[in-house]
């Protein structure tokens, strides 16, 4: 367990008018950054649009459903199964084929 502790690593991230300190796996800390950056900007683009108008929960709850809409379809673009289908298929016609 204190080997665990050791690889971790504190860092402070700042999410639009948050501060945030947060223990890490060390070799996830570019990633972390990364994320609080992206997370960063589109609360951000999101409140110069709409701070006034909506509350901030609001715009925050903007800026999830666009990062989880990105999630989404960037998953969508990754998703293998249907040439998992397709190729499992055209092994079982091959192997039938075959005998």
């Amino acid at each position: 367990m204190a080997e665990q502790e050791q690889d971790k690593l504190l860092i402070r991230l700042h999410v639009y008018d948050t501060d945030l300190s947060v223990r890490i796996p060390r070799e996830d800390e570019e990633y972390y950054r990364k994320s609080a950056k992206l997370i960063d900007d589109i609360v951000n683009s999101y409140a110069k649009i709409f701070k006034g108008r909506k509350s901030d929960k609001e715009i925050l709850y903007m800026a999830l459903i666009d990062v989880a809409l990105r999630y989404e379809k960037e998953s969508d673009r990754n998703d293998t199964k249907p040439y998992d289908d397709i190729l499992e298929k055209l092994t079982s016609e091959i192997e039938d084929a075959l005998k």
